[in-house]
């Protein structure tokens, strides 16, 4: 529910919740999110399940470059919650993050918390999402951010516009105290039943004919289809019969424009493509399935293939059924893949430069792996449990955020030792790895940043268990530049001459291929606490996530904004009241 906007170019005072923030300009937004369980047919089975605003994906929030929105989070839902911005930078602003127990406690049933969202250079397609449990398969929706007037798009201004959320349903009605059990027992969290594009799994599912999304399109207009993934454990592939695309965004930046018969997806990504209607009147079917980067013996994925319907409008007789997409890459098809992801350059024009950082002051090298870790069950049996890690540290959230204890100086929440390396360096890639790699230990470690540090992560796949596969890797509060990519180990004193400092891709979401490598650039510009983790949804509750923590600057313009006045208890109590303490920038 869209409660309003100030025009352009008012400044206000904004009175919110009890506190006098700073002066506004440009747009101001308010929207009202009420979460509730409501009623879905899928599949031939009925099921109760959390939503905003009883819609599934959820409402589309509507933008302009530089605008700021206010959203009402109303938590009548069974399960706390939080709610992310995917993609939005939030400058000097972590405590609207929305990421749980990083930066905030969930809302609890019965309450309510709003957001401030403050864009900045963002322009293009973005999401949001729940950012606690598995809730994001039900709890998402598509941003769109505008470009300003006097600038308007970099390529001619498209006729319409089509929004495509690709999401997973589950049958599953309580699907966190299925993943939840999961996770007890230490065994695999569960696959999906189908995938959705705008909540329908299309023709080809059961009982789903009468509901396919269907998107009508007049012939030889042009248009702006804005894709999200917001599925919850794969990559897709995506591709619409007998028409080609122009990729002209990704993560909310432009890209130079790339013309393809179909595109890659990671989970997390969202993406600006161009469709020109100029194929003979009739209707093509819009599909998309998994892209399996797992091992080749992993049949535990979904197969199904979702459809949607591009119809043109017009007098004809059409066949009976729509022409399917040759060109849509087989599940296991790597090499598509790599061609489709090597192509992605920044724009880099005079309206939207690129400032790769080239003085890098702190370099990681990142290892992701799958482990077991040991620990005792509530039987008090010692069971070997799935994890998963970074540099071998398996995250455990806190029961404190981490952003609250940072601010407030709490001791014993967190440790600021993440290491930049990884413990043993060693054949990431080989086959059959001894057990010596198996193991992970559980921590909540962090890594502190100076800030306008201008830092390198170099993150590197591995092969224990032989079960290599791409991550996509997500870091919250930053885009970043994605300077180099590869398949094999890394190797340090060749791969860097390859990089691309000049125009490389702006991301807020990369996928790293199975058994090789991607090398990420940013500079720490942005102060707060910062999510950095995998948007495989069973990979991030299997601990393959860590924080990154930016200092403030030397200027109240370089520092973290002051917290709202109120941020959702961490207990039953009331909420915690922040405004009572001062905020501590010195080293930790």
């Amino acid at each position: 529910m869209r409660m309003g906007m100030f025009p352009a170019g008012f400044r206000v005072w904004l009175l919110l919740c009890g506190l006098l923030l700073y002066i506004v300009d440009g747009n101001v937004h308010y929207y009202d999110f009420v979460v509730m369980e409501t009623n879905f047919t899928r599949l031939c089975t009925s099921k109760s399940m959390l939503v905003v605003n009883e819609s599934f994906p959820g409402p589309v929030i509507r933008v302009q470059k530089g605008d700021i929105v206010y959203v009402n989070v109303q938590n009548q839902g069974d399960y706390g919650l939080t709610i992310h911005w995917h993609g939005v930078h939030q400058p000097r602003n972590p405590w609207s993050d929305g990421s749980q127990y990083i930066t905030q406690c969930p809302i609890k049933p019965g309450s309510n918390f709003t957001y401030e969202v403050i864009l900045s250079d963002e322009e293009g397609t973005l999401w949001w999402h729940a950012h606690s449990e598995w809730t994001r398969a039900s709890v998402h929706g598509a941003i769109v951010v505008m470009p300003l007037n006097e600038t308007g798009f970099p390529f001619p201004k498209p006729d319409g516009e089509e929004i495509i959320v690709f999401g997973s349903w589950y049958i599953i009605e309580d699907l966190n105290e299925v993943v939840a059990e999961d996770l007890t027992a230490g065994v695999n969290t569960p696959a999906s039943d189908c995938y959705t594009i705008n909540g329908q799994p299309g023709d080809f599912a059961p009982c789903s004919t009468d509901t396919t999304f269907r998107w009508q399109v007049e012939y030889g207009k042009t248009y702006l289809l804005r894709l999200v993934n917001a599925v919850m454990n794969a990559e897709l592939y995506f591709a619409i019969a007998e028409h080609s695309f122009t990729v002209v965004g990704i993560d909310g930046s432009y890209v130079k424009p790339i013309v393809t018969d179909y595109i890659m997806i990671c989970p997390g990504q969202t993406m600006d493509v161009l469709l020109l209607a100029n194929q003979s009147l009739g209707r093509y079917y819009m599909a998309a399935r998994q892209y399996d980067r797992g091992s080749s013996n992993n049949d535990g994925f979904d197969k199904s293939n979702v459809t949607a319907i591009l119809e043109y409008i017009s007098n004809y007789t059409s066949p009976t059924e729509p022409i399917f997409p040759r060109t849509l890459p087989a599940f296991e098809d790597l090499i598509s893949a790599e061609k489709f992801t090597r192509r992605m350059k920044s724009l880099a024009s005079t309206d939207h430069p690129v400032d790769v950082p080239k003085n890098i002051t702190t370099r990681m090298y990142i290892i992701a792996e799958t482990n077991l870790i040991a620990f005792t069950n509530f039987s008090g049996q010692m069971i070997g449990s799935l994890a998963d890690s970074l540099n071998n540290i398996s995250w455990v959230n806190p029961q404190t955020p981490v952003l609250l204890s940072y601010y407030r100086n709490i001791s014993g929440v967190y440790t600021s030792d993440f290491p930049d390396y990884p413990p043993t360096m060693f054949d990431f890639i080989a086959d059959d790895l001894p057990n010596s790699y198996i193991n992970s230990v559980h921590g909540t470690k962090v890594k502190v940043l100076q800030y306008n540090e201008e830092v390198e992560i170099l993150f590197q796949d591995t092969n224990v268990f032989n079960v290599s596969e791409d991550h996509p890797m997500h870091l919250h509060g930053y885009n970043f530049f994605v300077v180099g990519s590869g398949l094999g180990n890394f190797n340090n004193e060749t791969d860097p001459k390859r990089y691309n400092l000049i125009d490389p891709p702006k991301m807020t979401t990369v996928s790293f291929p199975k058994k090789g490598w991607v090398a990420i650039r940013f500079k720490a510009s942005n102060p707060g606490v910062w999510f950095l983790h995998c948007h495989l949804n069973r990979h991030l509750s299997w601990g393959m996530d860590t924080v990154i923590i930016v200092k403030d600057g030397g200027t109240p313009e370089t520092s973290m904004l002051k917290p709202p006045q109120y941020m959702p208890s961490c207990r039953d109590s009331s909420n915690i009241r922040l405004n009572q303490s001062h905020h501590h920038s010195e080293d930790k």
